[in-house]
């Protein structure tokens, strides 16, 4: 079985998860895993749309399969500017914005100047607005309160800034001594790190790849339509992405959920059973869930029309899309059965 390189995943992650990469500005993340590829000593390319495609040899070149993580997650926009010189917003993705008041956060400029501000609703103080406890915080009612001496909308369009410009929240990346990691964007910056962890595995252990993989770092998950360009001859897609815990679920947060429906439908049958057969014959830590509020790349990929057999896996994430957690054993456990899919037994 692969090593679990705890120093490792430390090191990975905290880098990961504290680079900024909402949807639409995901290319210095890009950058950054392309340079651990290289690294790795991997073939790979980006492409048009921005996505990196690694690409594997193996035993069996005949047959191509594909495994893929987004490295795009929610984020914000500036809608507009108001007289007062504070920003509206606009979601890129779905973030629960509620969780945005209070948030600090970082304003990226078309001209590359950055600038700190506070998300804050728009009744901010208790000591002044009657409403300020009791309104709704949809996106509508928060605003973005700049670090810069601005009393207008001309002084704030002096500093740069402008529609359209990007709104990155804080990830608060915390990894607890007791294994929890609690930050926004597990979903889906753990998949990102557990990718990486393989393929340093695998270069470093020169383990073998089964079949010809492909291994994508997704962009636009979030907004639908990430993985809507694969490669053509891929026959089966096994995407990772975030398992869903709530409600009547069955997943956790120690481990890896294998995914049978979500909003788009069932995923492939046999290849589902397959990966549950991996998970139970060498006792990993699983569960099996329909996710009902969700959608993945292979999604996206069959949409677009691609011929393949598609699965989803991942670690269980409590809240998603607002404070999220998961825990190391999840991840591990994802890790591993990803391994056992893509990996020649040694």
């Amino acid at each position: 079985m692969i090593k679990f390189d705890y120093v490792f995943f430390k090191e990975i992650s905290k880098k990961i998860f504290q680079s900024d990469s909402p949807t639409g500005y995901t290319s210095s993340i890009i950058d950054k895993i392309k340079s651990y590829v290289d690294s790795f000593h991997f073939d790979n390319r980006i492409l048009n749309n921005g996505t990196l495609e690694v690409t594997i040899d193996g035993i069996d070149n005949s047959k191509t399969v594909a495994t893929s993580a987004h490295v795009d997650t929610l984020g914000l926009m500036v809608r507009s500017i108001k007289p007062d010189g504070k920003l509206l917003l606009t979601t890129l993705g779905g973030p629960l914005t509620p969780t945005l008041d209070g948030e600090y956060c970082t304003i990226y400029t078309r001209d590359n100047k950055k600038y700190t501000g506070t998300i804050l609703s728009s009744s901010p103080a208790a000591h002044v607005f009657k409403d300020a406890s009791s309104k709704t915080r949809d996106i509508d009612n928060l605003e973005v309160r700049i670090d810069e001496v601005v009393k207008s909308r001309e002084d704030v369009l002096k500093l740069g800034i402008n529609n359209g410009d990007i709104v990155c929240y804080e990830s608060k990346y915390t990894l607890t001594e007791s294994g929890f990691l609690k930050t926004r964007f597990i979903d889906d910056k753990a998949s990102v790190v557990i990718l990486i962890m393989l393929l340093k595995e695998c270069y470093e252990k020169k383990y073998v790849f089964k079949y010809r993989t492909k291994i994508y770092f997704v962009i636009y998950e979030e907004v639908g339509f990430g993985a809507s360009i694969i490669s053509k001859d891929i026959s089966e897609f096994v995407t990772l992405d975030m398992g869903c815990v709530g409600m009547d679920l069955s997943g956790n947060e120690y481990a890896v959920s294998i995914c049978a429906k979500d909003s788009s439908g069932p995923y492939d049958y046999e290849l589902t059973t397959r990966l549950i057969n991996l998970a139970k014959e060498n006792s990993l830590n699983y569960t099996v869930d329909i996710f009902p509020f969700y959608s993945s790349d292979v999604s996206a990929s069959r949409k677009a029309g691609a011929d393949i057999k598609g699965a989803l896996i991942g670690t269980g994430v409590s809240a998603s899309h607002g404070m999220e957690r998961t825990h190391v054993e999840g991840i591990k456990n994802t890790l591993y059965l990803i391994y056992l899919y893509l990996i020649k037994n040694t």
